[in-house]
């Protein structure tokens, strides 16, 4: 139950606090006061739109907060509209939430019924929904849609897999083409840097064996000629003698000593070296691997690291294709089972929706008959077969459609085509008032204007209906007829006033004299 709602620099509302009672709350006023802002706030409020120029002039935000109970507890809602950014800022009980919270709460707060409800009203799917409603099996029709979606799921796989495999068929022969040639040559991804860093690692040790043989012969001399190894023994010797005679030549037999080993070990590095060298690769072996691996990168137009990529991704497709008559046979077998599955569905909810159609033909009958519809009023659901499973003959749903016959001797007709503004209003009331009793939801219901197109005796009717309704259910009833808003429980008016050039709206919760005066103003009287 909605128990308080403040506004503030709302279009033409400055600052109005409303407290409303259990029951039937009416707002009169009038056209243009602005009974429809109070509305569209509490509608803001539970998570619609608002448009920036509905702050009021010079205004930095709109604000609009309400008390309301649910379960016996107190729930506060406020949201703020900032003008200049068009952003907004709701709370829940002084907490920060998102809109989806509130919006997901909106049809535990308020039942809003008006114009575009009105529009809804003759909306196939919309009647479909509220038959669907009116049925008390909520987790046959939430199978329903989930063996639905599943199915819709296993054609866009199927479909998916067979656009696939048309079009990796066409490619099948360039495959096994480029298959067969990788095969011979079967590249490795760095081969081709390996090969090339041996190929220069050959050439290198050529000149390195070439350069080797040549310094050893300077250090071993050949058949022409002593080595400089030879030349330098005879020479250590010589100044060896020389030792024991000159003093200048104390520490020379050292140094010639030092000069030969060193000798000696760059004749061992070069040893090794000429070793190393005779042992390299095959210099034709390397350059044939490269040349095939470069006929392969001409005949496949891709670098190598693509084309070992390539062999990957060819494997795949081939095996996709080899097992892809297997993959359509397990989703045909899962598709089988799912359209078993909803036909078992349709045949329980099928003869319920029937079944369901009649009772809430009847019970919106007798509610129609008590808003001035003719007795003769008849009021029925026409059902159309829809497949949800081609091919399947027993995978049908009825989907329903609303259909009346106001009077004798008319052709019954949808809604749309043979129902005026006020038998809608009249309409929607008794859908609301059927709805409402068939739930255990309490949400304040909004009326607005839902006397619209109706007069003379009928309005009586609609003034009981709503009495009636509003006796077990808190309403907001907008009206502009006094015979709605004598039933009121509380009383408000709307009025404008204009003070230092600046207009604004007021709501004022009227006293007994104050009421009966405001109904002696609806009905004309001075």
């Amino acid at each position: 139950m909605l128990e308080v709602l403040r506004i503030h620099d709302l279009a033409l509302i400055e600052d109005i606090e409303i407290e409303f009672a259990p029951g039937m709350n009416v707002l009169t006023g009038e056209t243009g006061a602005g009974k429809s802002f109070i509305l569209k706030a509490l509608d803001f409020l539970t998570g619609e739109k608002l448009s920036a120029d509905l702050v009021r002039p010079g205004k930095e935000k709109a604000i609009v907060e309400a008390l309301f109970v649910l379960d016996g507890e107190e729930c506060i809602l406020r949201r703020e509209f900032l003008a200049e950014s068009g952003r907004s800022r709701l709370y829940l009980n002084d907490r920060l939430c998102s809109q989806e919270v509130v919006r997901d709460m909106r049809t535990r707060l308020i039942v809003h019924t008006s114009q575009h409800a009105q529009q809804k009203l003759l909306q196939p799917a919309f009647q479909a929904k509220l038959l669907d409603e009116y049925l008390s099996m909520p987790d046959l029709l939430e199978e329903k849609e989930r063996l639905i979606r599943c199915l819709h799921d296993c054609a866009t796989q199927l479909k998916t897999l067979e656009q696939t495999r048309l079009s990796l068929e066409d490619k099948r022969e360039v495959f096994e083409y480029q298959q067969q040639e990788i095969e011979k040559i079967s590249p490795k991804i760095s081969e081709e840097e390996e090969l090339e860093n041996k190929r220069s690692a050959v050439r290198n040790q050529v000149t390195i064996a070439e350069n080797a043989a040549a310094a050893m012969a300077f250090l071993h001399g050949n058949e022409d000629g002593a080595g400089l190894l030879r030349t330098l023994s005879g020479l250590e010797r010589a100044v060896g003698l020389l030792h024991g005679i000159l003093e200048d030549f104390t520490d020379a037999p050292d140094k010639l000593m030092e000069m030969r080993l060193n000798l000696q070990e760059i004749d061992a590095r070069l040893r090794k070296a000429v070793a190393e060298a005779s042992q390299t690769a095959d210099i034709e072996a390397i350059e044939s691997r490269l040349y095939a691996l470069a006929q392969l990168k001409r005949k496949l137009k891709r670098p190598l690291h693509a084309i070992v990529s390539l062999q990957q991704e060819i494997k795949e497709n081939l095996n996709f294709l080899d097992t892809c008559k297997l993959e359509c046979t397990k989703l045909l077998d899962e598709e089988k089972r799912l359209g078993d599955a909803l036909a078992a569905v349709l045949s329980e909810l099928n003869p319920a929706r029937r079944k369901a159609a009649e009772e809430f033909s009847l019970a919106l009958k007798n509610e129609l008959a008590g808003l001035g519809f003719s007795e003769h009023v008849r009021v029925f659901f026409d059902f159309a077969a829809n497949s949800l499973c081609p091919g399947r003959e027993d995978c049908i749903e009825e989907q329903a459609r609303l259909v009346w016959q106001p009077n004798p001797g008319q052709a019954p007709q949808p809604l749309d085509r043979i129902a005026s503004g006020g038998e809608l209003s009249r309409f929607l009331l008794a859908v609301v008032s059927l709805k409402s009793r068939n739930t255990d939801d309490t949400p304040t219901l909004i009326f607005d204007e839902v006397d619209s197109g109706v007069g003379g005796l009928t309005l009586n009717r609609v003034a009981a209906s709503l009495a009636k309704l509003a006796a077990t259910r808190q309403m907001l009833l907008i009206t502009h007829w006094p015979q709605l808003a004598s039933r009121a429980t509380r009383h408000f008016v709307v009025t404008k006033e204009i003070l230092d050039g600046q207009t604004y709206t007021r709501c004022t919760q009227l006293t007994p004299e104050a009421k009966t005066r405001e109904l002696a103003r609806m009905s004309g009287d001075e």
